[in-house]
């Protein structure tokens, strides 16, 4: 019997496999943070060629949100540390 469910999760949990979980952390308001799927972030906000510092944050934080929960309180500091991320990873 084959199983039917669309897509591939977990056989213990039924939840997302843990090794489609890419994960780095990095320091968001002074604590070590995990951000999922940072490195493709950071490549999708690069490739949209973005000039502006502001424009660039946004995106970050858009593309971020989309893989992980941000809370409202701690958007700003997200943002900063986003964009400092990208900054120096920037090629």
């Amino acid at each position: 019997m084959t199983n039917e469910k669309e897509g591939d999760y977990c056989t213990i949990c039924g939840g997302i496999r843990p090794d489609a979980i890419k994960i780095r952390t990095i320091p968001v308001d002074g604590k070590d943070t995990g951000i999922n799927q940072l490195d493709f972030i950071m490549d999708g906000v690069r490739k949209l060629d973005l000039k502006d510092d502001a424009a660039i944050r946004a995106e970050l934080l858009r593309w971020a949100g989309e893989f992980n929960y941000i809370p409202t309180k701690k958007r700003e500091a997200y943002g900063d540390a986003l964009l400092a991320e990208y900054r120096k990873t920037k090629e």
